[in-house]
């Protein structure tokens, strides 16, 4: 199989772009759905087979170096926030063909001022330490 051209591949880039450009509001996250138990002796949840209060739903996301912020969510606002997420996981979807489309193009696009095409991966040149001749010492 050949290699996409250049213009094929950037008409690719720009198709992605588009695709970008229709994700719409996105958050990062989880949803999860907890039950919990109040621990007073005579409520229903004290029961072994009772699973507990709830619903409660809980977004939580990342927040940097170990750190997690959440908040409880509305039952109301569940479904939105879950497909937000959902957005979120098609938007760094498209960055990611973005990002492997882009480095297509460049080891696709010529140098300025030459004519030559691009070297293919595996072939290009260099010496390894082995085969250079000893320079001064440093």
């Amino acid at each position: 199989m050949t290699e996409p051209s250049l213009p094929e591949l950037e008409a690719e880039r720009d198709r992605l772009y588009a695709q970008l450009s229709t994700v719409g509001d996105f958050r990062r996250g989880s949803v999860s759905e907890n039950y919990r138990k109040c621990g007073k002796p005579n409520c229903a949840c004290a029961a072994a087979d009772h699973p507990g209060h709830g619903p409660r739903f809980l977004w939580t996301r990342s927040a940097g170096s170990r750190k997690t912020v959440g908040r409880q969510l509305a039952a109301a606002e569940v479904e939105k926030v879950r497909r937000e997420i959902a957005r979120h996981a098609e938007f760094t979807s498209a960055v990611e063909q973005i990002a492997e489309v882009s480095e297509k193009i460049c080891e696709a696009r010529p140098m300025a001022g030459t004519d030559a095409p691009p070297v293919p991966e595996g072939e290009k040149g260099g010496s390894s330490p082995r085969s250079r001749k000893p320079g001064p010492p440093r």
